[in-house]
């Protein structure tokens, strides 16, 4: 029987979203590394000073410097495409039907809710936990899935859309909760001039209109009015995605979300996410940080809220949902194969990042900040391993069924 055509597309277009993300993490990881060097070395002034370079535009009185461009601008980028790929997800993917999508969006609140609570009971009462319970809700899409396709080609395909779909409803959770969580104050009238342009970006995806004359005016307009409204301005690029249509019409060959995603995807993956690595991975490490690690309450919850309570919500919520017939099991997926995606999920990187930027920045002299992504990180890596060691576990065991299977149908054969 002839594979519907909008299912071909949909695999065809997921399996390209996972080799642009691989790449991605992998430039991801490089990033970070030259930065974790950088900061560490005899050359950590010229690493200060390239971070806190001011870039100001004086018509529009925005004076930020270069960390600050990355954090707010070239995320917007990343949102955009992560808004795209939900919305697309949604629509035609594996989020469309209720019965595939049930098991990772529970998953996904699972993530979320489990972490926070335990940041919160483990660091209750330190200064910046008001909002800092919110930096290890977050999975990395680019580093989770490199993992996964550097040791986990041998487990079945149905775990990279399981951890794709979990990891989409994942950041969108995140967005949320830094609207909520770092939204001080509304200037009003520019939230209006958000609104309006959100609604004429949504009006000509109506009128099927194609020109990026409208779009990026509209887009930068949206972007700007955001940071003035006292919002954070990433947020316009979820919203501008989500509001991009995904279907494409009779003779077209592919959809606006289509055509931009593989505009900005490589973009993303490939120059946004790493500079914003680049730039917030400059860590001091040393003896007294990973002291801290172990000691230091607001570290603990960081630590603890990732690796355990990432990994323990994700699984343990699909166990339930699972057991309770409130999802079905991804096919050829074991519980095994489950818990080792899982602990992919408590690799935060690059909205922890942010949201530890945005949520201790106030806080002291800035030793949070710094103790904080240093906790990121190493949990990060920590979960990279451990994940990477269960999968290809996991892979060996796989394979070695499929061996069996292979020779037991040669000897029926014979």
């Amino acid at each position: 029987m002839e594979r519907p055509p909008v299912i071909t597309q949909v695999r065809s277009e997921l399996s390209r979203y996972l080799r642009t993300e691989t790449v991605g993490g992998a430039l991801l990881l490089i990033a970070a590394a030259i930065a974790l060097l950088w900061v560490n070395s005899p050359w950590r002034d010229s690493y200060v000073t390239m971070t806190e370079t001011v870039l100001a535009i004086p018509p529009l009185h925005l004076e930020l410097s270069l960390a600050d461009w990355t954090t707010d601008g070239l995320l917007a980028i990343f949102f955009f495409v992560a808004g795209l790929e939900l919305k697309r997800e949604l629509v035609v993917g594996e989020l469309a039907d209720p019965k595939s999508a049930a098991l990772p969006i529970i998953a996904a609140v699972g993530g979320v809710l489990t972490p926070a609570l335990i940041a919160l009971a483990v660091g209750h009462g330190t200064p910046g936990m008001d909002r800092g319970w919110a930096i290890p809700v977050a999975t990395d899409i680019a580093f989770a899935l490199a993992v996964l396709a550097m040791t986990g080609s041998r487990i079945p395909a149905s775990a990279r859309v399981f951890l794709l779909s979990l990891a989409v409803v994942d950041d969108l959770l995140a967005i949320i909760l830094i609207a909520v969580l770092f939204t001080t104050s509304l200037a009003v009238l520019w939230l209006m001039a958000a609104a309006a342009c959100f609604a004429l970006w949504a009006l000509a995806q109506r009128l099927r209109i194609r020109t990026p004359l409208v779009y990026v005016p509209l887009a930068l307009v949206s972007w700007y009015a955001l940071h003035e409204a006292g919002i954070h301005p990433t947020l316009a690029g979820v919203i501008l995605g989500l509001l991009t249509r995904v279907r494409p019409d009779t003779g077209e060959e592919q959809a606006p979300a289509t055509r931009l995603e593989h505009m900005f995807q490589p973009i993303s993956a490939g120059v946004c996410v790493p500079l914003f690595a680049l730039f917030a991975s400059g860590v001091p490490l040393d003896g007294k940080v990973f002291g801290q690690l172990f000691t230091d309450r607001l570290a603990l919850s960081i630590v603890i809220g990732l690796l355990v309570g990432k990994t323990c919500g994700i699984f343990g919520i699909s166990w339930a949902a699972i057991r309770l017939g409130i999802a079905k099991r991804p096919a050829e997926l074991g519980y095994r194969d489950m818990f080792a995606l899982s602990v992919l999920g408590a690799i935060g990187f690059t909205v922890s990042l942010l949201v530890a930027e945005l949520a201790l920045s106030d806080v002291g002299d800035g030793s949070a900040v710094e103790l904080a992504k240093a906790a990121v990180l190493v949990t990060s890596m920590a979960a990279s391993l451990a994940g990477s060691a269960l999968l290809l576990r996991r892979g060996r065991a796989h394979q070695a069924a499929r061996d069996a299977g292979q020779l037991e149908r040669e000897q029926g054969a014979a």
